[in-house]
């Protein structure tokens, strides 16, 4: 794509944008625009010292508010999924079609904002944090996002972690995040207007997802193929052979036990492969695929697996010498119809992509102010945490008109083979590209002096609410 499509496409999808926007679009553009192109920004209220946004700092609030706002608190829940939905195929409709590879690469994964300090927030729980001093609990106090992004395709090793959020949508704790994330693939797999619903896509995953409760929501969904990764202290079965006097009662659906952690019960894989990859500081190491084909996974009462076969992937890295790099293998989980369009490599490759949502996720916090915004209305967050999504898709969108602008201590850097930036750079030079191609937004209209509170108005204090605590499930034990 040349730079004057490139161009031509950021101008049309910030045009639809302003009109998927039902109240304070023009604030919210200034707004996207101060967040796409101020990475020392360190608060959101901040943003309004950005030249390219032209109003004062009190119409941030309202236009984060008017991002999305129900007809009624009944139809609110059912109305932000109608908005995820727009907001997806608006999305959708500038995914590029895969080149190298036969299949589009989507990714799902869980974000924590935390949010210790805010008591009259509703429905705050405990959240996974990683914690980097031993001993600690990895928990805080706050929110769960669960977001499915698209994974660009890589023409050079050294690419940058690229992504494109296409499903923001808060966990609320009477939710699994499974369960939220086989929802937003549903919504995107039946959705017969984006590019790739009659193409085979791959959906990785993290093992959190592995289990009947995810995969069995998604397993029948024609042209999707999920990769998972399987803890190693799994145990799944070989499929029942069929006999010929059959004893009366049930079928057998399962056969001989497969056990990750008993290598006795491996048998000889199916197939095998072998590949190599390099890591950032210059070391080649050779990667041992084996497969497994058509085991089965033990299933619910309304959720049965045996109807959904996979294959097993065992990967083992090693280095020049043949020692194993990692203290144990990794076991993927590649369950869909078309599986067997994927080979071992490919499966794996993609499944080493999934790691480029944490790099994302970091670079949220850091940049996109994603877990930074403190407000006391749990629908704002949620408005809040979209209008991030919209702003990570505009950078991606505007990566090939930015040029490099280095630091003077950045020189010394290893240099890459690939010419696309990364998001920091992108995000430093955008702003002399939103000045050329202007803004659908229009400027600013004096009102007059607000008169402000009425004299002697005094606004009710917020209710203080407590912290939502998950009582532990116990499992129903057999009579």
């Amino acid at each position: 794509m040349n730079t004057q499509e490139s161009i031509s496409q950021l101008q049309q999808f910030r045009e639809e944008l302003y009109h998927l926007v039902d109240h304070r679009a023009d604030a919210l553009m200034d707004l996207l625009d101060a967040l796409t192109c101020t990475p020392d920004a360190r608060s959101v209220v901040e943003l309004s010292q950005s030249p390219l946004f032209r109003r004062g700092y009190g119409s941030i609030s309202d236009a984060i508010a008017g991002w999305f706002q129900a007809s009624t608190s009944d139809k609110a829940c059912e109305e932000r999924r109608v908005k995820e939905k727009a907001l997806a195929r608006l999305i959708g409709h500038y995914l590029p079609a895969p080149q190298r590879r036969p299949f589009y690469l989507f990714g799902t994964d869980v974000v924590p904002i935390p949010r210790l300090f805010a008591p009259t927030l509703k429905d705050r729980g405990f959240v996974y944090q990683p914690n980097q001093v031993r001993g600690n609990k990895p928990v805080t106090i706050g929110h769960a996002y669960s977001m499915l992004a698209h994974l660009p395709e890589k023409r050079q090793p050294d690419d940058p972690p690229w992504v494109v959020p296409m499903v923001m949508r808060r966990v609320q704790s009477s939710e699994k995040a499974t369960v939220v994330g086989a929802e937003q693939m549903t919504m995107l797999a039946e959705d017969e207007t984006q590019p790739f619903h009659d193409a085979l896509c791959v959906h990785v995953i993290d093992s959190a997802y592995s289990g009947v409760e995810f995969l069995g929501r998604v397993a029948s969904h024609k042209n999707w193929v999920n990769v998972s990764r399987a803890a190693a202290n799994r145990v799944f079965y070989r499929q029942a052979i069929a006999q010929e006097s059959a004893p009366p009662g049930h079928p057998a659906w399962y056969g001989t036990p497969f056990s990750l952690k008993d290598p006795t019960t491996w048998g000889t894989p199916n197939s095998t492969a072998q590949t190599t990859f390099t890591t950032k500081k210059g070391q080649t190491y050779q990667v041992r695929l084996e497969g497994w084909h058509n085991l089965l996974m033990r299933g619910k009462r309304d959720r049965p697996m045996h109807g959904y076969p996979f294959t097993l992937i065992r990967a083992v890295v090693v280095d020049k010498e043949g020692k194993p790099v990692f203290k144990r293998a990794l076991w993927l989980i590649v369950l869909g119809e078309r599986r067997g369009e994927l080979s071992l490599v490919e499966a794996w490759e993609a499944y080493r992509q999934r790691y480029d949502l944490e790099h994302f996720f970091r670079f949220g916090k850091q940049r996109l102010l994603m877990a930074s915004y403190q407000t006391p209305d749990v629908e704002h967050e949620e408005n809040w945490l979209q209008i991030v999504q919209v702003a990570a898709v505009q950078l991606w969108l505007a990566c090939n008109l930015v040029e490099a602008d280095r630091r003077p201590w950045e020189r010394y850097l290893p240099k890459r083979a690939s010419s696309i930036l990364p998001p920091s750079q992108v995000q430093r030079g955008l702003e002399r590209v939103i000045r050329q191609i202007g803004t659908p937004a229009q400027p600013p209209k004096r009102r007059g002096k607000s008169p402000g509170r009425a004299q002697g108005f005094h606004p009710e204090h917020r209710q203080r609410l407590s912290v939502v605590k998950k009582q532990k499930t116990e499992r129903k034990k057999a009579s």
